[in-house]
């Protein structure tokens, strides 16, 4: 297997502050991680970096076997399938669901004056049912529920059948239903063989999907530990990652956490 995700000694520094502090991380591609950590540790500049939206102050970052800062980014950008707030809130909440997915194909954000093939229009149509909301297709963005549009998203960031997916908190916002219908979606994808290797952004260990199989954890940009799911989420590395005693539990591959309670 070859790495699509290679950081080495990776930092990133804005004025005084240390975002990111020599991160040392490597995703192959049949893997699927999931990276945890408090505000303000680091997840969001991880993923910019990740997403070629950001170089880093030093140390070495490869996206698909490219290294920033010597390739165009512009030819990477389409080789990857990227899920965040800041794409969803410039959706237009007007645009039709089949076109906000479609539209990946040429990606932009917005149907204009573009045409599609034949073999697009199956494409959109395919993830749409795959995902389970092909029902949607002709409603439009703005009328959506937050967890509908979570997953419109997905499937708009597969369409261009990207070799990296990039879910930055993908359930931020979502009710216990929502949450749920999203869990089991992603964990569908992470079983699928032929899915991109995956990483997801959580503050959240109930959010981690069944399937996924390695873990980030992030302290104030400083790497707690990496590695395999079922050995490094533990109570330690949890706690250690949070700042407080943390008790964890896991059963049928979900997890459940919360802060140990002193006896009386």
């Amino acid at each position: 297997m070859s790495a699509v995700l290679s950081f080495a000694g990776v930092s990133v520094r804005r004025g005084h502050s240390v975002l990111l502090d020599s991160v040392d991380w490597v995703v192959e591609e049949d893997e699927r991680w999931v990276v945890l950590g408090p505000n303000g540790a680091g997840k969001t500049t991880l993923m910019q970096l990740a997403s070629t939206q950001m170089h880093p102050s030093s140390g070495v970052v490869e996206v698909l076997g490219s290294r920033l800062g010597k390739v165009d980014v512009f030819e990477l950008r389409p080789r990857i399938g990227l899920t965040s707030a800041a794409l969803a809130d410039r959706i237009p909440r007007s645009e039709s669901v089949r076109d906000v997915v479609i539209s990946a194909a040429y990606g932009v954000l917005g149907r204009w004056r573009e045409t599609y093939d034949d073999v697009d229009d199956a494409r959109a149509d395919q993830l749409l049912t795959e995902i389970g909301i092909v029902h949607l297709a002709d409603r439009t963005f703005g009328t959506l529920s937050e967890g509908e549009r979570k997953r419109v998203q997905i499937a708009r960031a597969l369409m261009v059948d990207p070799e990296l997916l990039l879910l930055d908190e993908p359930a931020a916002g979502l009710d216990l239903g929502g949450r749920e219908d999203l869990v089991s979606t992603l964990s569908s994808l992470a079983y699928d063989a032929d899915s991109p290797a995956t990483v997801l952004v959580s503050h959240h260990v109930e959010e981690i999907p069944p399937g996924f199989s390695h873990v980030l954890m992030l302290r104030k940009g400083q790497v707690v530990t990496a590695g395999l799911l079922e050995s490094e989420l533990n109570e330690a590395n949890l706690s250690a990652t949070f700042g407080m005693p943390l008790t964890l539990e896991q059963r049928d591959g979900r997890y459940w956490a919360r802060r140990r309670t002193r006896r009386r």
